[in-house]
């Protein structure tokens, strides 16, 4: 790939914002320049693959040659964003959506509709894209896409992830093309300082003015870091990009490493990504054979290069200062600011630190301009932000919006809304370092302010949805079960802060909660909160504090009444038969592990309190909801 090649793909790829587009200029581009008649694309993510998605591979490789098919190329990518109805397979020109796909439907839709002639299986398709009169529509026009503006994810899915031929085809490296050629650090600078990025791991910090600290800070050597260890509970955003565009992150870090002087940079991912690691080591042996990283890339002068740092999954490595002190062989402890890694990083060296969806939003800022990129969003929330949205919703999966998008919208629109029609009740964002938004807040616009103000964060991007049957104590309590497993125990206020608030958490679920436990818990929230070391410490009271002041009636009443609104704490809720629904059918005494129900056939039945372990079998099996919980 030559440097006036790369210039050309540059100018060719001027929108890379518009999905649709994308997907169409890809498709018809590699039936033109293959002579492929249709494409498969098979979704290679870690959800669809743990729905065994290479079995619907192999078996559409084998149904090709039983066939004859050689004019259909299968396409193995990263992830669609519909993780719920996975393993997904799309089939171009078409757009036919194909879901839940197994080995039996890949060879149903091989016989009849990958053959020369055959026709789309309605059947299998999935339903959104099916008009009542059994016409199809093109999966980009669905509610789950058509809301959605895809930057970060402009080729999640859309390519093959470990190929750099269709990389490059898509526009990765044109960025880094131009800015080796056509500008100067600081025309980088200041393009990256006028988009408005911020930093998408959580703080928020400006990017182009990290930038510009680390390029103005002392020192002949400097080094670029990207920070995917991603460890939010529900958080998969990073993960995604890694699986489905790994050149994205390299082109963005290398641009980087040009614009503050540096020549070598270091993305530390978790080892619980095996498909990233495997597909970032693939992408980095694939630029270094095509000039693209390594000595004097495109002919220009520039060396750099990239190395990839395993973590062992703590969640503190998340925290900069942490992740430095991994990537130098160290313990993943942070330590005190300043001084920060702008001006003494990875071994002492001035360092720029972003995560995964910031870099990827590097090479369509350069291409496209500063302008565009500020254009989207809101006042000082600019571009769009990556949502892993899980819980109770429908459309469980990964999502890219502008910033500002009311919550409303990802909730219903695009996640299509709360299993059985059930209330929403609240959504957590920021994970562990979060807050919840209850249900009077459904139509706030998604930014960083925004949430602030009302005591949430934007985090990294996991957003978890709740309904009518979550407990708010409950939800604090599992958060802060994972902060007090996390903490690295460096400083007293977090190690023994989130010791001290678990148990009176579990004091409260279990049924003996006093009313001072509720002054406890805010007296030491405001001690973590201003004496941590970091912002694991600093942020671990967020999920307690934000349930306290939107759902403080559930925390009275599991202190005052000794009861769980929500029915979910066993401590506070027994479970009781119904006589007058009850038709002794016995299903629940059959499937009672405990054996604490009993009854005649055809008779009332009853469960006995005392033996009763509260497992909720008994609710599961019965057919005439006879069984509840108070």
């Amino acid at each position: 790939m030559t440097v006036k090649e790369l210039k050309k793909l540059a100018a060719e790829k001027a929108d890379l914002i518009n999905v649709r587009k994308i997907v169409r200029e890809q498709a018809e581009k590699l039936a033109k320049n293959t002579g492929y008649r249709k494409q498969v694309l098979v979704c290679g993510g870690t959800g669809c693959t743990s729905s065994h998605s290479l079995k619907v591979i192999e078996q559409l490789e084998k149904s090709f040659k039983e066939l004859k098919i050689n004019d259909v190329l299968i396409v193995k990518t990263g992830c669609f964003g519909l993780c719920a109805l996975g393993p997904i397979m799309i089939v171009y020109p078409e757009g036919a959506f194909y879901s839940q796909m197994t080995p039996e439907h890949a060879k149903t839709v091989a016989e009849k509709h990958l053959v020369k002639g055959g026709e789309v299986v309605k059947e299998l398709l999935y339903k959104e894209t099916v008009h009542a009169d059994g016409s199809v529509i093109p999966f980009a026009e669905i509610p789950f896409y058509k809301h959605q503006m895809r930057i970060a994810l402009r080729n999640c899915g859309v390519i093959a992830a470990e190929s750099i031929e269709e990389a490059i085809a898509a526009g990765d490296y044109s960025a880094l093309a131009k800015v080796l050629f056509e500008m100067t650090p600081d025309e980088v600078i200041a393009e990256i300082k006028a988009s408005g990025l911020r930093g998408r791991g959580g703080a928020g910090f400006p990017t182009g003015l990290k930038w510009q600290f680390t390029k103005e800070a002392k020192g002949d050597v400097k080094y670029v870091c990207c920070n995917a260890d991603e460890g939010d509970p529900g958080a998969f955003m990073d993960r995604s990009v890694l699986e489905g565009d790994p050149h994205c992150v390299l082109e963005a870090m290398t641009i980087a490493g040009y614009t503050i002087g540096a020549q070598e940079g270091y993305i530390y991912v978790r080892a619980e990504y095996p498909i990233a690691v495997e597909r970032l080591n693939i992408a980095i042996e694939q630029a270094r054979k095509h000039g693209l990283l390594g000595k004097n890339i495109l002919g220009s002068g520039f060396n750099f290069d990239i190395h990839v740092r395993l973590g062992a999954g703590a969640f503190v490595c998340g925290e900069e200062t942490a992740l430095i002190a991994s990537v130098e062989g160290k313990r993943g402890e942070p330590r005190p600011k300043p001084p920060f890694p702008a001006n003494s990083g990875v071994y002492s060296k001035p360092t720029v630190i972003n995560n995964v969806e910031t870099w990827a939003n590097v090479a369509p800022i350069l291409l496209n301009g500063s302008k565009w990129f500020a254009g989207i969003g809101t006042e000082k929330s600019k571009g769009t932000k990556v949502f892993a949205v899980g819980g109770k919703i429908n459309n469980v999966g990964l999502v890219e919006v502008p910033m500002g998008t009311p919550l409303k919208t990802i909730v219903y629109d695009i996640g299509g809304g709360i299993p059985n029609n059930k209330p929403f009740k609240a959504a957590q964002t920021g994970g562990p370092s979060g807050g919840c938004i209850p249900a009077k807040f459904i139509d706030i616009a998604m930014d960083f302010d925004n949430l602030v103000a009302i005591g949430s964060m934007m985090g990294s991007g996991g957003l978890i949805v709740m309904d009518e049957d979550t407990c708010m104590v409950d939800i604090a309590k599992f958060y802060l079960e994972f902060t007090a497993d996390e903490s690295c125990g460096k400083c007293t206020p977090c190690r023994i802060g989130t010791k001290r608030l678990l148990e009176i958490l579990n004091k409260i679920t279990d049924g003996n909660g006093e009313p001072e436990d509720l002054e406890k818990i805010k007296e030491i929230a405001e001690h973590m909160k201003s004496s941590s070391l970091c912002a694991l410490g600093q942020s671990a009271p967020n999920p307690i504090i934000s349930t306290m002041e939107h759902f403080g009636d559930e925390y009275k009443a599991h202190i005052y009444e000794k009861k769980c609104p929500a029915g979910v704490c066993k401590s506070l809720l027994n479970y009781y038969i119904e006589p007058d629904k009850c038709r002794g059918c016995t299903l629940c005494a059959r499937n009672c592990p405990a054996n604490a129900i009993s009854g005649a056939v055809k008779s009332a039945h009853e469960i006995d309190l005392k033996k009763c372990i509260k497992c909720g079998q008994c609710i599961a099996h019965c057919k005439f909801n006879a069984i509840v919980k108070k």
